[in-house]
């Protein structure tokens, strides 16, 4: 029996990949299991799209004509927050490296199980949408994360952050001035666990770090070998 994402309503995911065949297979897999699925079979389309309705996730191909998948997310991050799982050619690291330092939350190698990507799009699913928040806001210092709207302000200043940058920062910021380990932030703000060898915890901190203007005053520190905390100050 398929997992409801939403009672009211179907998750709406753009696919946009070049592969014609690839992108109407897993289509017709999504929409099997209550997605609502659109597609688009070059970049400067798929940001077009992106832009032009509102998306519950995007499946964002690296290699395509007209723009490839770095810049369509280029493109789409100063301004579209949905959540982004990129599909790279298998063994490729430095293309999911590249993809997460740009903002995408998660990955998978091609040719991808289709089942597999379900079960992504659900993790990123719960995490952006059916998470309940535990309060209204967080306030540590110049600090203010507001779960129910899932935004975060530094210094007054909103903070451009990605599905996973957010997750992450919530995370910590619930339980400022505690130690995180990586395997309970892995669970809770990626929806996977954590493996040998995986640095996306890392790759988006950097990125979150970056965003908070972090170099001098170290809000997120890291404890070595344990995982990383938020200060208090």
């Amino acid at each position: 029996m398929s997992e409801t994402i939403n009672s009211d309503s179907k998750a709406k995911v753009l696919i946009i990949d070049d592969d014609i065949e690839l992108s109407s297979m897993l289509a017709e897999y999504l929409e099997s299991e209550d997605f609502m699925v659109d597609k688009a079979h070059d970049g400067l389309a798929g940001v077009t799209q992106a832009q032009s309705k509102s998306y519950d996730a995007i499946v964002l191909d690296v290699m395509m004509p007209k723009m490839d998948g770095f810049s369509v997310l280029r493109e789409l991050r100063p301004t579209n927050t949905t959540p982004v799982i990129m599909l790279t050619a298998k063994g490729e690291d430095i293309d999911r490296i590249v993809g997460l330092e740009m903002g995408a939350d998660d990955y998978l190698p091609k040719p991808c199980n289709p089942r597999e990507l379900v079960a992504r799009i659900k993790a990123v699913l719960r995490r952006t949408q059916l998470a309940p928040p535990i309060q209204d806001e967080i306030i540590t210092g110049e600090l203010k994360v507001t779960p129910k709207a899932r935004k975060a302000f530094f210094a007054d200043e909103e903070l451009p952050l990605t599905s996973s940058e957010y997750n992450l920062l919530e995370a910590l910021a619930r339980q400022v001035g505690q130690v995180v380990d990586k395997e309970t932030l892995s669970e809770q703000a990626l929806g996977k666990k954590l493996t040998a060898y995986d640095r996306s915890i890392d790759m988006h901190m950097s990125k979150l770090r970056q965003k908070l203007g972090d170099d001098e005053q170290q809000l997120i520190q890291t404890v070595r070998g344990k995982g990383y905390q938020l200060t208090s100050e």
